[in-house]
């Protein structure tokens, strides 16, 4: 699929793109482009003799054109899942997903072969799943584009591209036993972008790595979004991650739960500055998620209190009441007994999930 702006990359017959900032719009007011990936309501079950378990439960998540984000979350919080859909690898129970214009739903078998050849490239955390390990580096992208039936005289020039790209230029005739764990990765990486997809997903692509490799095999993502203007997204369970991407999405019991988005900003004596902010993820239907140590350090359980001001919710552990004269003198402050602002209030029950 070509964009308005993209153009064939000759070396491997696939669209190619101008690098992106990661903006979705343009400020002189044109038209805002689709995001590359998006899921509403996500869904995915699975069952196993009478045991059904729920991976997903009604995700929603949005990245933009030329983003790098990462998706973390503990194990079993359904990021790999998310992702092998994400890749064409498996299909949702439910709701709504797709990846550069692909319905991921709707793919008939001959879509989703092609989806998968030339519109995302995949990552695997066991670097033994990324490289066959009879064959060179150079050789293991070499057969990535003959796969994908690239043209042959342009071959050689794609391959010496992306092994220079990925910092491996030198190591393209080793096998991958020769290599080391993190130059493995950055080859799979290499492989995974062999035929220009526009987006590139990692699953838990440093878990296996040392923390001096993980460094180099992150700054390699980077490298691929600022330099080609691909999408990345990496899952991960290592929240360390955040610190080398823009935005970091983390995911509990199936949804999303907070993100992070990191900015550089320059202070008044000229002086950059990188600043994280996190925001927790409002849904459709206006849940969201507190942060598990906001509720453990305000010990709520089962109900909170929620109160509306001019500008801004408040969200109150439910206490007992307190004696009339303490509730005069809480009053007088501006301060309800269950400790929030004296504003309208509703009680609102908490799960496990939600709250």
């Amino acid at each position: 699929m070509t964009s308005a702006n993209s153009s064939t990359n000759p070396s491997t017959g696939a669209p190619s793109r101008t690098p992106s900032s990661g903006l979705s719009s343009d400020p002189t007011g044109a038209a805002k482009s689709p995001p590359t990936i998006e899921c509403r309501e996500l869904v995915r079950i699975f069952s196993s003799t009478g045991v059904e378990v729920q991976a997903l439960q009604g995700l929603d998540l949005t990245v933009e054109r030329g983003e790098l984000t990462a998706v973390v979350g503990a194990s079993g919080s359904g990021k790999s899942t998310l992702l092998t859909i994400l890749s064409g690898l498996d299909v949702p129970t439910a709701g709504r997903a797709s990846v550069a214009g692909h319905d991921l739903l709707a793919m008939g078998r001959r879509e989703r072969t092609g989806f998968r050849r030339h519109t995302v490239g995949f990552i695997w955390q066991q670097t033994s799943r990324n490289l066959l390990p009879y064959l060179t580096a150079a050789e293991n992208i070499a057969m990535a584009l003959i796969v994908a039936r690239s043209p042959k005289r342009a071959r050689g020039a794609r391959i010496g591209e992306l092994l220079d790209l990925l910092n491996v230029g030198d190591l393209g005739d080793r096998l991958p036993a020769e290599l080391s764990g993190g130059q493995q990765q950055r080859v799979a990486v290499a492989v995974a972008l062999a035929n220009g997809p526009e987006v590139l997903l990692a699953d838990e692509p440093t878990g296996e790595l040392d923390e001096a490799n993980s460094e180099m095999v992150l700054d390699s993502f980077r490298a691929v979004n600022e330099q080609l203007g691909t999408t990345v997204l990496i899952v991960t369970h290592d929240s360390g991650v955040s610190e080398h991407v823009r935005r970091t999405v983390q995911i509990r019991d199936g949804r999303t739960s907070t993100e992070v988005l990191r900015s550089t900003r320059t202070d008044h004596a000229g002086l950059e500055h990188e600043v994280a902010e996190e925001f927790a993820v409002l849904d459709r239907v206006g849940r969201l998620q507190l942060p598990q140590d906001y509720i453990s350090q305000l010990d709520m359980r089962d109900r909170v209190r929620l109160g509306l001001t001019d500008d801004h919710v408040t969200v109150a552990p439910v206490r007992e009441r307190s004696s009339p004269a303490a509730q005069d003198a809480l009053e007088a402050s501006g301060t309800d007994a269950d400790g929030g602002p004296d504003a309208p209030r509703t009680a609102a029950s908490t799960s496990e999930g939600d709250r």
